[in-house]
């Protein structure tokens, strides 16, 4: 599903107006959710915008934004404590569902997660929480603070180091995190939940995986994010995640029997669908059928390798196109044919004899198939086979010197 990005700007919990963006699918999404960042991240970084776009190609409209003071949004950091930041999510909440509709799906990261457990006591359209590496209250990170008090009297606040950035970290926020009672906000979240968590997380360890679980009554589920570190800012992570929380959400919030695939048989309808992702130099959803993959290119030419590229896809064609069509024939003349593969390979060779070329190059686009017939099949039988296999329309089309007419949309 194609996806577009547009700036959404709100008034925040103090009145500083935050910035943020909506991750939209192409046409009606199938619900709402809002993405909350780390405590050192914003809107734009990796995990952050990946898992929106991730969500967003699957048919959710998703809202992230810069908690007060971070980012772009405006604000004083240093005067804003968990309280305030579960109340600028309960802003984001009112405005999504001024802009679009009310969330329907709470995603948050590392102490961003922590606070959409809190703020989804308040939000009743909310049916289903995500934390991912998130600790079980804003509590672990006075652990990380031990032993200054000294210098929190002194000068009002210490500097937090949390992976490569400077945080304060205020007496004014340390009051505040008493003020939460995070064991009676799970117990109660009454909510599907599901728990992500790399178990080897030098920031927030597993244990604060386990309490969040052992505290949460169910539904509850848990995935380990094997090897994601804390920031979870690796594509194929990003990406897994991504697809793994659609899945589970459509699930919770019953969105999956709305969304059923069509039944066999059904006509497929409009045309293949190719849009960039934003998530490397040549990284596209494809979406064709009512399903969805990526194609790139590989990595030594600049993309990331995670799916094929053009060239592969229309050997994927052919050999898809000569395999059905083989099939057809075989079963309408009732021949013992029980397995068909074909595998095609590409190159561009020198023109010989009659070859006309296009190519800048002069080269000739050469397509081999190698089809095997697997089956209780003779040799005649064996020879139409392969007579039958040039009559695949895709054969027909690339051996045609078909037209194309492009426009701008």
């Amino acid at each position: 599903m194609a996806r577009a990005t547009q700036e959404f700007n709100f008034a925040g919990s103090t009145g500083a107006t935050l910035a943020g963006r909506i991750d939209l699918p192409d046409g009606n999404p199938v619900a709402t959710a809002i993405f909350a960042h780390c405590f050192t991240c914003n809107k734009d970084y990796h995990a952050s915008a990946r898992i929106s776009r991730g969500l967003a190609e699957r048919g959710w409209a998703v809202l992230r934004f810069d908690f007060t003071g971070l980012g772009n949004s405006a604000g004083a950091f240093d005067e804003t404590n968990f309280s305030t930041n579960v109340a600028d999510l309960l802003a984001a909440a009112a405005a999504l569902t001024l802009e679009i509709a009310a969330p329907r799906l709470l995603v948050g990261h590392s102490l961003g997660g922590t606070a959409m457990l809190r703020a989804a006591a308040h939000l009743p359209s909310v049916g289903a929480v995500v934390t991912v590496n998130s600790p079980s209250g804003p509590h672990t990170l006075l652990a990380k603070i031990a032993g200054r008090d000294a210098e929190m009297q002194r000068d009002g606040r210490v500097q937090l180091n949390v992976g490569d950035r400077e945080m304060p970290i205020t007496a004014d926020f340390v009051a505040d995190v008493a003020r939460h009672d995070m064991a009676d906000v799970i117990a109660s979240l009454g909510r599907p939940l599901l728990v992500l968590h790399d178990p080897k997380d030098p920031v927030v360890p597993l244990a604060e995986a386990d309490r969040i679980l052992s505290l949460a009554k169910h539904p509850k589920s848990f995935v380990a994010l094997d090897g994601a570190g804390h920031l979870v800012a690796d594509q194929r992570n990003t990406g897994f995640v991504a697809s793994l929380v659609d899945g589970w959400a459509r699930r919770a919030l019953r969105l999956d029997t709305a969304t059923a695939p069509k039944p066999a048989g059904a006509a497929h309808e409009g045309p293949v669908t190719v849009s960039e992702t934003g998530e490397g130099a040549f990284h596209n959803l494809v979406t064709a059928a009512g399903t969805r993959f990526i194609a790139d290119e590989p990595t030594d030419v600049g993309g990331t390798g995670l799916g094929p590229n053009p060239y592969e896809l229309l050997q994927a064609a052919l050999g898809a196109c000569t395999s059905m069509t083989i099939r057809m024939y075989a079963n309408r003349k009732n021949l013992p044919l029980t397995r068909v593969s074909v595998t095609v390979s590409h190159e561009k060779r020198e023109p010989v004899g009659g070859d006309v070329t296009d190519n800048a190059g002069g080269k000739v686009d050469h397509f081999t198939r190698a089809i095997r017939l697997e089956g209780n099949l003779d040799a005649a039988q064996r020879q139409r086979l392969l007579e039958i296999a040039g009559n695949c329309p895709v054969h027909r089309t690339l051996r045609s010197r078909a037209h194309i007419d492009s426009h701008l949309t």
